[in-house]
């Protein structure tokens, strides 16, 4: 193959990571029947957005096993059509942690988007959360390396958010804003865990610059807490619009179906964006991913990795990607 036709991800990125694209939206469903609803709603609009199963909070005490296991065999079925299903496990200081990820590797491990670890204290409890995780791959078999999305909602979390985000397979970094309000006993007032509150609050905004700061520094995803609003589509797509434009998150979690599309519309790249990222693109790949003019401008392979990492996301959020753009790169 000649230089010229040479794919970005094999040009841009030579020598590190790229930058993980993952879907807009984080939808939580916690109990079987909401599971198998989500299911059905990804089947319909395809992987625009992810799906978080739910051990921890989904689960009644005393059937922890059950759940996961019921997580797992919904994971594997022919009802995850895009693998675009992960599983949130017990914190730390629950005595199902550890069998929760053995549960969840050795029958579902193949096929796991991801696990998202809660309420770490510290960067040393994610790391050891982290650590279960491979050894459970090792232990059954599993070749792949399970990615890891770590809530951060602790104060020391929030501490250690820059060395969290340097862990091995962590790739997004989410905030927990309702167990941040309430480890503030009191100090912050319950407005804050809703809109506007929750965009005004000094100790709420300095968490979610911290949070999105240290996962993009580090080339993980930032993704943003729920809103509240379950039935206005308005209010729910302005909070998803103020998380990205005002503070830099590319992901948000939902936990209704009707906040599933306004996120997704909300966290899109402007079109005209994407139309100029297509054309760009096209021509630095024509000449050989040296330094071109485009609609008077200079554009090097700087200005080439943001238009790639904008192509792709709009891309996972279904959006229409120009055609030459489309057949040369996806």
């Amino acid at each position: 193959m000649s230089l010229v036709m040479l794919h970005p991800d094999n040009v841009l990125f030579q020598g590190e990571k790229p930058f993980p694209i993952l879907p807009a939206v984080d939808h939580y469903a916690g109990s079987e029947k909401l599971m198998r609803k989500a299911l059905a709603l990804q089947h319909e609009l395809g992987p625009v957005f992810d799906i978080t199963f739910d051990c921890e909070d989904g689960a009644h005490a005393g059937a922890e096993a059950e759940h996961a296991a019921m997580a797992a065999s919904l994971i594997m079925s022919g009802d995850n059509r895009f693998g675009r299903v992960g599983a949130r496990i017990h914190d730390i200081t629950h005595p199902h942690w550890e069998r929760d990820v053995d549960i969840l590797v050795s029958q579902a491990g193949e096929r796991l988007a991801f696990l998202t670890l809660p309420k770490p204290r510290s960067v040393a409890d994610a790391a050891l959360q982290i650590e279960g995780i491979r050894s459970a791959e090792e232990r059954y078999g599993i070749e792949r390396e399970i990615p890891v999305h770590v809530l951060i909602e602790t104060h020391g979390a929030l501490r250690d958010a820059w060395d969290i985000a340097t862990l091995d397979r962590v790739e997004s970094l989410d905030f927990g804003l309702m167990d941040f309000v309430s480890g503030h006993h009191g100090a912050i007032p319950g407005s804050a865990m809703r809109s506007p509150g929750q965009f005004e609050h000094p100790l709420v905004t300095r968490a979610k610059c911290d949070i999105s700061a240290a996962a993009l520094a580090n080339g993980v995803v930032p993704s943003h807490n729920v809103t509240t609003e379950l039935k206005d589509i308005a209010f729910i797509r302005n909070d998803a619009e103020r998380a990205r434009k005002e503070f830099g998150y590319l992901r948000m979690w939902s936990i209704h179906p009707n906040q599933v599309l306004p996120i997704v519309e909300a966290m899109r790249p402007d079109f005209t964006e994407v139309e100029e990222a297509a054309s760009i693109l096209v021509a630095a790949q024509d000449k050989g991913w040296g330094p071109i003019q485009h609609a008077g401008k200079l554009h090097d392979r700087a200005s080439y990795r943001y238009y790639w990492e904008l192509l792709k996301r709009a891309k996972s959020t279904g959006m229409h990607i120009p055609g030459e753009a489309a057949s040369r790169f996806f």
